[in-house]
């Protein structure tokens, strides 16, 4: 969806009508200079907005979401195109809502993580301290590499199932 399309067709739709920005606003409920942003590009009127100017100008959501009068049989197509832009384009990106995803399991699991760094060191310090357990200084890169993959592979899973299930 681009804004400034968006908003030189309100800016169209209102003239269209004889309108100003003043009286535009003043039926809408906002301010002149709130349709001023919008009709710049600068700022997008919310959903409940676009409701009000589609029901104001006789015209379509989507056409509004398009910045242009949308044919009938386009329509369809143009609805799905503009959902989707609208979601890729939201307040969080998909690579935002991920990272949050991963530092939330983060901190809901930092037990986890404290237990695996005790029993990292005791493979590491134990063998050190009795000669008879030097063979788990071999075993500790492996345990290492085991832990991260199975503490990865958990969060990765919590994440993907919060970002596809909802």
């Amino acid at each position: 969806m681009d804004q400034i399309k968006t908003g030189k067709y309100i800016s169209y739709l209102r003239k269209r009508a004889g309108l100003t920005q003043e009286r535009l606003g003043e039926r809408l409920g906002v301010t002149n200079k709130t349709v001023s942003r919008w009709e710049n590009g600068n700022y997008m009127p919310d959903i409940e907005m676009f409701r009000l100017l589609a029901k104001e100008f006789g015209v379509s959501i989507n056409d509004l979401l398009a910045g242009e009068d949308i044919p009938d049989g386009e329509f369809r197509a143009r609805a799905d195109e503009n959902i989707v832009e609208i979601a890729l384009s939201g307040a969080f990106s998909f690579e935002d809502r991920k990272a949050y995803f991963k530092k939330k399991w983060r901190r809901e699991h930092i037990l986890l993580f404290i237990i695996f760094g005790i029993v990292y060191a005791a493979f590491t310090v134990l063998p050190l301290i009795f000669d008879k357990l030097k063979w788990l200084i071999a075993f500790a890169p492996v345990f290492a590499f085991l832990g991260y993959a199975y503490l990865n592979n958990r969060m990765m899973i919590y994440a993907e199932k919060r970002l596809y299930d909802k």
